[in-house]
């Protein structure tokens, strides 16, 4: 039995339109696997064939194009705590990486006590240690 039209999708262009599509749909998997999209998100490939006939019709160029709907990558947000400093003016500003502002936390990745902005609590503490000075009341009367 012979087919009227005998084109098959996977041969065309000595399968290079099969072989586009296969790229394409890698796309696709990749972004459904991608954490940073969401899970649900429709995606879609599609396939546009294009005919152009010759004056006599008998020749028929055929083109294809293909486009990819990915979900969307999803954006991120922090908190960032901001403000001058007293002492010399400048304006600072700080991410926050505990939950609460003023509020020392501690880092899972090193286990160490730090601040509300991440510097570690040993590290302030040795600084004004430096700016503080001991008064020897003992010494000035002797």
């Amino acid at each position: 039995m012979t087919k009227e039209i005998d084109l098959q999708l996977s041969e065309l262009a000595n399968g290079a339109i099969q072989e586009k599509l296969n790229g394409e749909l890698e796309k696709v998997f990749a972004n459904i696997h991608d954490p940073n999209t969401p899970a649900t998100a429709k995606r879609g490939v599609t396939i546009k064939l294009e005919f152009k006939p010759d004056e006599n019709r008998q020749v028929v160029t055929v083109s294809s194009d293909f486009s990819v709907k990915v979900a969307p990558v999803e954006g991120v947000s922090t908190t960032v705590l901001t403000g001058k400093d007293l002492a010399t003016g400048k304006v600072e500003a700080h991410e926050l990486k505990s939950t609460v502002p003023g509020q020392t936390f501690i880092d899972p990745v090193d286990g160490e006590v730090k601040t509300d902005v991440g510097v570690p609590i040993d590290v302030i503490e040795k600084e004004q240690a430096k700016q503080k000075q001991i008064i020897d009341l003992q010494q000035k009367r002797g």
